[in-house]
């Protein structure tokens, strides 16, 4: 993939990740005004995490990263793709669809790995019976991943970056109807999680079917191919384990502090979206275009895609960070502060928020860091990185909980964030060369963060400004796209004053492009 391509493949995928997560956004916001952080949010919240734990677990998390390298080398070298893939997708969907007939039977004991804290009151029979009606999303969203990845490494980047839209859009849809119609909210956005999925499934399956794949479903069969991506994929499994542990960490102690799971829950939301619109595009791009250059042999090829790419990463995260930081009260208030969600809640979740800001470029960046071990079929060092970045998040988490109470589960996530990126880093220095930042990228950094600390002054200065404004029920939204306006601004500007960007290297893509 040329570099002209590699950053178009980054801006589609990127673009239909902040359509996802906008109106993902939109929903939680939804969420929040109809339910707040009461006994029914939260064991939707939870009885929602399981199936998305589990499906990080074994289709994003693990499975993925195995077969996208060795599919991405089977279809640069024609070496029957098509068969390949209908072998992993029957293995794939025969151990998902055991795995969620036994979860279903299990959900209490799942609830209580989730959120021991829920025992004893409402939110725990709640959670349970959620859970039991949401699970069913792992098996179409796993399937939809296994899709997604034929996809991207195909170079079809649209449809499997547009299909999570349908899941908001579903869910916002079945919120409004159960408002309109008096229904049971809880239970009514239980039930239209598995027809999300079911949406999402068909999506990406008619967009394989177009690229000349339309899988069907085989009996499951061990074929040497499938031995090797179950090889590959092994540690990565244990992985995708160690991460949904530190998830876990974070469940257990704020279930313990009432409304905590609700404060949690939103603040990822609003972090995700700067970390999903850049670090999933570049991981979903950067992957499979390292693992065709890594097949064609060409290692300054796969040097520059990786430095464009943390480059990239970091031009549009260090300012985003700095952003949640110093803006986390008035985001919080004026995207959540209505309904259900009242003023007792702002200031829990805007601390929330500022601490995983701090954590936003480190989860970027392994996201650029990862592909470089995963494209290499190198899945046990990853591992071993993620054990050690576990024992730092619950160390952190539980160590600190007594004493800064729920904020220790937000404090831990990040603080295990930037240990896996310094770990990763350390690690890819054994590529040589191929995992080494260039000059190029070492004399932009520094400037990024340069302008980025402009942009963050320049913010804090605005809140302290538009602070009436910002709490005034007529004036907030208004005052909020001034400080977000002007903070992009002096970004850009700064950005190009002190060189952290180039206007000269965009002309010359799109010359190249003609």
């Amino acid at each position: 993939m040329k570099p002209i391509r590699l950053i178009r493949g980054f801006l589609t995928v990127g673009s239909w990740t902040l359509a996802s997560r906008v109106v993902g956004f939109m929903r939680d916001m939804m969420i929040a005004a109809f339910l707040g952080t009461g006994p029914v949010a939260e064991a939707y919240l939870v009885a929602f995490t399981l199936p998305n734990m589990f499906r990080r677990f074994f289709a994003e998390g693990a499975f993925n990263t195995a077969f996208v390298p060795i599919f991405a080398k089977k279809l640069e070298a024609g070496n029957d793709p098509r068969r390949f893939a209908e072998d992993a997708l029957a293995g794939l969907f025969t151990v998902v669809l055991i795995v969620s007939v036994i979860a279903t039977l299990a959900m209490p004991w799942l609830v209580m790995a989730m959120a021991a804290g829920f025992v004893g009151d409402e939110r725990f029979p709640l959670a349970v019976q959620y859970g039991r009606i949401c699970f069913p999303y792992i098996l179409f969203m796993s399937l939809t991943a296994l899709l997604s990845g034929l996809l991207n490494a195909g170079g079809r980047f649209v449809a499997a970056a547009a299909a999570p839209v349908l899941m908001n859009v579903v869910l916002i849809a079945a919120m409004l109807l159960a408002d309109r119609f008096g229904w049971d909210m809880g239970l009514t956005m239980a039930w239209s999680t598995p027809v999300a999925g079911i949406a999402q499934l068909t999506t990406v399956w008619l967009a394989a079917r177009r690229m000349g794949f339309p899988l069907r479903l085989r009996r499951p069969r061990m074929t040497p191919d499938l031995r090797r991506l179950l090889m590959i994929a092994a540690p990565a499994v244990l992985a995708g384990g160690v991460v949904q542990v530190n998830l876990l960490v974070g469940r257990q102690v704020g279930s313990f502090y009432e409304g905590a799971i609700g404060w949690l829950t939103y603040a990822d939301r609003l972090y995700q979206l700067p970390l999903g619109v850049v670090a999933i595009a570049i991981g979903v791009v950067l992957l499979p275009d390292i693992s065709r250059r890594l097949k064609a042999g060409d290692t300054d090829g796969g040097r520059h895609a990786y430095n464009r790419a943390a480059e990239f990463a970091l031009l549009l995260t260090i300012p985003s960070a700095i952003a949640l930081i110093v803006a986390a009260r008035p985001l919080i208030s004026v995207l959540f502060g209505r309904g259900a969600f009242d003023a007792s809640d702002i200031g829990p979740t805007a601390l929330v928020l500022a601490i995983y800001g701090a954590g936003l470029p480190a989860f970027t960046l392994q996201k650029v860091q990862q592909p470089l071990f995963f494209a290499r079929e190198d899945t046990r060092t990853p591992f071993r990185y993620a054990v050690w970045a576990m024992v730092v998040n619950a160390a952190v988490a539980f160590g600190l909980a007594p004493f800064i109470g729920f904020a220790a589960a937000a404090l831990g996530t990040t603080i295990a964030g930037w240990t896996m990126a310094a770990q990763l880093w350390w690690g890819s220095r054994a590529f040589g060369p191929a995992g080494r930042f260039d000059s190029r990228f070492r004399h932009r950094l520094p400037r990024i963060v340069a302008a980025s600390a402009i942009m963050g002054a320049v913010v804090w200065g605005l809140t302290q400004l538009l602070g009436p404004a910002l709490e005034t029920a007529g004036t907030r939204y208004g005052a909020l796209a001034i400080l977000v306006a002007a903070g992009m601004a002096v970004y850009a500007a700064a950005a190009l004053a002190l060189g952290a960007v180039d206007p000269a290297d965009l002309r010359a893509q799109l010359r190249r492009r003609r």
